[in-house]
């Protein structure tokens, strides 16, 4: 044998070697976390994650989203009943593993309840938790924690989540609390801040009690229906989604058996809904800090595992879109920049006196005089009016048209959702997954039957 063919047949010796040892570690079963937090963008695409990135960077001049630095893939996203999911059936299939028809919450299309991921850990002892900025009802921590035909029986909802020994409830939503001689909406006359009282839990309704010294079990809801849109949040009122989401982990860390956690940026959807792209924008870039944090503390940890998803893309937004029939190949997030509020702020401080001219353009940057007389008319006859669903239209299309972006539905749309994942386990979550993998793959690393 020559030299040559010596030293090949080494060197082929040790790259097969390497590659077995390779394949070996792949193929090793991932450590199991201890404790899971699981994040969800309501609504919000991958052109979203685009917009909130090239806005950071561009025109705050920060380094990139904090989600970015852990992608590991994508998720599908349709329903049992449809191609396009809502909420109710997308956080299903995250909660419970399964399909279920749009509406339905952790029920199977038939109507069978399922067990829930955040279920099956209270039964093993785990500290569990849910942390929103809708109402605590809405769809997505109502599918966590109750089962039930129809999203909109909140009343019920409300009545399933308190009775789940859940040790961390925060969001909005006092009125599905309260019976209507209180102030809320209940019509069973049931209190169920007393009952949750009596049943150990500390009542939060304060951003004075929520910066006070809180234990275990604790319900904290800011708001009688979902909290503000981070653009029009007052510190004073309201706690952030990170600051939330720090509370809660600091009352769940210390539980010996672990926890879970479900965290929702809840109006980055509610924002996509009314084609508002800058409360839309804010939104996000609250919910990257909130990941941020908990990245911190995972980190620090190392038995903590993160996931980061979207039920669903809302809006069919795009970055770049026609002006006037003609592509434009650009657009210009620094156009969002002067806005100060969402759209429902900014008409409250229009119709609360303030001239039409003078309020665009202290609130939003906007000059009327500006305006092609189309668009200017448009704004002017729906101010006039009084009509705030025409005046929504007219001015989300000088926004975008400023912006350079564009909106294709006040609904969802059935694209595939980015997938982030950082942790023990983390390479399960590699690669394009059906919406159902994301929940049964949560509960087998936290060895829970679902």
């Amino acid at each position: 044998m020559t030299v040559q063919k010596a030293v090949l047949s080494v060197f082929v010796v040790v790259l097969l070697t390497a590659c077995g040892a390779s394949a070996q570690q792949e193929a090793a079963p991932a450590a199991r976390p201890h404790n899971v937090i699981l994040f969800i963008s309501d609504g919000c695409g991958p052109a979203s994650f685009t917009l909130a990135r090239t806005y950071l960077t561009d025109v705050l001049g920060g380094e990139g989203l904090a989600v970015d630095g852990v992608q590991v893939g994508a998720v599908r996203t349709r329903s049992a009943d449809s191609r396009v999911t809502d909420s109710a059936a997308g956080a299903t299939a995250f909660a419970c593993g399964i399909k279920t028809n749009n509406g339905a919450l952790a029920v199977d299309p038939d109507g069978k309840p399922h067990t829930t991921v955040l279920e099956a850990a209270e039964a093993r002892g785990m500290a569990t938790g849910l942390v929103v900025t809708s109402t605590i009802t809405h769809a997505t921590p109502a599918a966590f924690a109750a089962h039930v035909p129809s999203r909109g029986m909140t009343a019920e909802i409300a009545t399933q989540e308190i009775a789940q020994g859940i040790e961390v409830l925060f969001g909005g939503g006092t009125m599905d609390f309260l019976p209507a001689e209180a102030g809320g909406s209940r019509t069973d006359g049931r209190n169920l801040f007393d009952e949750a009282r009596r049943a150990g839990y500390q009542i939060v309704r304060s951003r004075a009690e929520f910066d006070a010294e809180l234990r275990a079990p604790v319900l904290g809801l800011f708001a009688p229906g979902h909290m503000a849109y981070e653009i029009d949040r007052d510190p004073a009122r309201e706690p952030s989604l990170a600051e939330m989401m720090r509370k809660a982990i600091d009352l769940l860390k210390d539980d010996p058996d672990g926890f879970f956690l479900m965290v929702e940026g809840s109006r980055i959807d509610h924002a996509a809904h009314g084609n508002d792209a800058a409360a839309h924008l804010h939104d996000i870039l609250a919910f990257d800090e909130a990941v941020a944090a908990a990245l911190d503390f995972a980190r620090a940890d190392g038995q903590t595992l993160i996931v980061s998803t979207s039920d669903h893309e809302t809006g069919g937004l795009t970055l770049g879109r026609n002006i006037d029939g003609m592509g434009v190949y650009a657009w210009r997030p620094e156009a969002l920049e002067p806005i100060k509020h969402s759209n429902g702020a900014l008409w409250e401080r229009l119709t609360a006196g303030g001239g039409l001219a003078q309020t665009l353009e202290e609130e939003t940057g906007i000059r009327l005089a500006a305006l092609a007389a189309p668009r200017r008319a448009s704004l002017v006859e729906a101010y006039e009016d009084r009509d705030a669903h025409a005046f929504f239209r007219a001015y989300n299309e000088v926004v975008s048209r400023k912006a350079i972006l564009g909106w294709t539905t006040s609904g969802h749309t059935g694209v595939d959702v980015n997938l982030y994942a950082f942790g023990p386990g983390r390479a399960r979550f590699v690669g394009n997954h059906d919406n159902t993998e994301i929940g049964r793959l949560l509960a087998d690393l936290l060895g829970l039957e679902l």
